[in-house]
Formats: C-alpha cells, sequence, structure tokens
C-alpha cells in the first residue's frame, strides 16, 4: 500500500470537518481526501440499513480515489455501519464512538457520563455499551438532540434559538447531575460555546474529533502508513449537493482556505458504487 496515498474521512454534511481538523493537527504532513454527503444529510433520522448504503457508497468511492485508510467522521454512520464497512474495505476503518467513549470512561469522576447524539445513535446504544465496556458501574444519560444538525447546517452557531433548543435538550443532563458530557455527533462541536454555557464548568465536554484523530495517528503508525513526505495545501474535498455553506463554515473552523470542492452524484448509475 502506498503510505504517502491520502486518508479518506467522511460525513452526512459539514460535522466531520471537526475530526478533520483534529487530524490534520495530529498529522500534519498527510494529505486528506474528505466527502461530505450534504444531498442526503441528516443521517441521525434514517434507518440503519438506509445507513449502511450510503456509508458503503461513498466508502466505495474514496477507496476509487486510492485512500490508504477510511475515517467514518459521523458518529451514526460509526454506530451503524462501521463492521460492515470493515468486511467490505482492505484498508483500516476508524470509528469516532469508541475513542470518545474510552476518553469520558477515564475521566469521569462521578461515574455519570451524559451522551449527546442523534436519534439513530442514541437508539443503537453505541455509546452505552462502549463505555460500559471500559467500566460497567458507569451510569450513561443519553439525550437525543435532533435539531442540533440543522442548526449547524443553517450557521446558526450562536442564535439565540440555538440557546434556547441547547437549554431545552441538556436538562435531563443537567438534572442527572452529570460530571462529563460527550458531544456524540461530528456537527456538536461547532456548538461547544453554546453546549458549555449551559452545562457550566463543572462539566466536561468530551470531543470525539480530537480522540479519533489520535486512534487515527496510532492505527497508521502501528500499520506503518504515516506519510513519508509532506502535503502541503492538497487536502480535497467532495460533496454530493451544493456546497456553498460547506466552503463558508468549512473555512471557518479549519481555519483555510478550501480551494477546490467537486459535487458528485453517488446515485444511481454512479461508476464508484
Amino acid at each position: 500500500m502506498n503510505i504517502n496515498a491520502a486518508i479518506g474521512i467522511f460525513d452526512s454534511g459539514i460535522g466531520g470537518l471537526t475530526v478533520m481538523a483534529e487530524i490534520i493537527k495530529a498529522l500534519p504532513d498527510e494529505e486528506m481526501i474528505y466527502f461530505g454527503d450534504l444531498a442526503r444529510t441528516p443521517y441521525g433520522s434514517k434507518s440503519k440499513e438506509t445507513v449502511i448504503k450510503f456509508s458503503c457508497e461513498i466508502a466505495q468511492f474514496l477507496i476509487s480515489q486510492g485512500v490508504k485508510a477510511i475515517v467514518v467522521a459521523c458518529n451514526t454512520a460509526s454506530a451503524s455501519a462501521l463492521e460492515e464497512l470493515r468486511q467490505k474495505v482492505a484498508v483500516p476503518v476508524i470509528g469516532v464512538i469508541l475513542p470518545g467513549a474510552q476518553k469520558a470512561a477515564e475521566v469521569t469522576q462521578t461515574k455519570r457520563i451524559g451522551v449527546i447524539a442523534t436519534r439513530s445513535t442514541v437508539a443503537t446504544g453505541a455509546y452505552v455499551k462502549a463505555i460500559q465496556s471500559h467500566d460497567s458501574q458507569i451510569h450513561v444519560v443519553s439525550q437525543p438532540c435532533p435539531l442540533f444538525v440543522p442548526l449547524v447546517e443553517e450557521g446558526w452557531l450562536n442564535h439565540v434559538v440555538t440557546k434556547k433548543i441547547a437549554e431545552e435538550y441538556l436538562f435531563p443532563l443537567k438534572a442527572n447531575k452529570i460530571d462529563t458530557l460527550i458531544l456524540g455527533c461530528t456537527h456538536y462541536p461547532f456548538l461547544r460555546d453554546v453546549i458549555h454555557d449551559v452545562m457550566g464548568n463543572d462539566v466536561t465536554l468530551i470531543n470525539s474529533a480530537e480522540e479519533t484523530a489520535m486512534a487515527t495517528k496510532g492505527i497508521l503508525s502501528d500499520a506503518g502508513l504515516l506519510c513519508a513526505m509532506r502535503h502541503d495545501g492538497r487536502h480535497r474535498f467532495y460533496v454530493s449537493d451544493e456546497g456553498t455553506r460547506f466552503v463558508e463554515l468549512g473555512e471557518q473552523f479549519l481555519k483555510e482556505k478550501i480551494r477546490v470542492i467537486t459535487q458528485i452524484d453517488l446515485g444511481k448509475g454512479n461508476p464508484y458504487v
């Protein structure tokens, strides 16, 4: 396998850029190929079978681009499709759930952890299983926050409506006196400031993106796949629908220009699937 090949990253939309930003920090020499499925976002309200289908289509596209690893930068896809993807592709596939769950289990002092995620991710119980596999005594409170993704996609990161919705969603977690909160969707770090304001300083927020980046670095290192040359400004971006908002928010979060973005259709007749 070509160690200088790109790392593939995908998400249902913009949220996976939070993971990409952390991987760039951890692995600055690597080239990234990002796919945002804007035409079919959000994944959180879709069936497991549909999420698996979409994830496999995107993975095959990334493989066609010659990637050496795939990071599933979407909690819903990680919860529903990770094992299927690992069976179908011959490169390492890294999810976002286990790294965040392990970090939360390590840092909690009261053994009371909250998880906010999409309805689909909460329904799988993936975070509860991952946390309790680390420590079965930890009490986990899960809360779906379905409106957070469209708020991020709309760019309402600090809107008064966003604050009100966050207060409503997060009230049960405050009532359960959690001391650690996992941001269980890659869109949610965009709302970190609002979530922190609602939860207060006594609650540690776990950004799965940071933990996933370190896991990716470790897996590539162990496999002898770390890049041997620096790729400057060569990140590639693909989307399945018009990407104006993607570019606007992406540049704000990545703190760099998105020079080239390509729209492709992964639907019927696409040669990649």
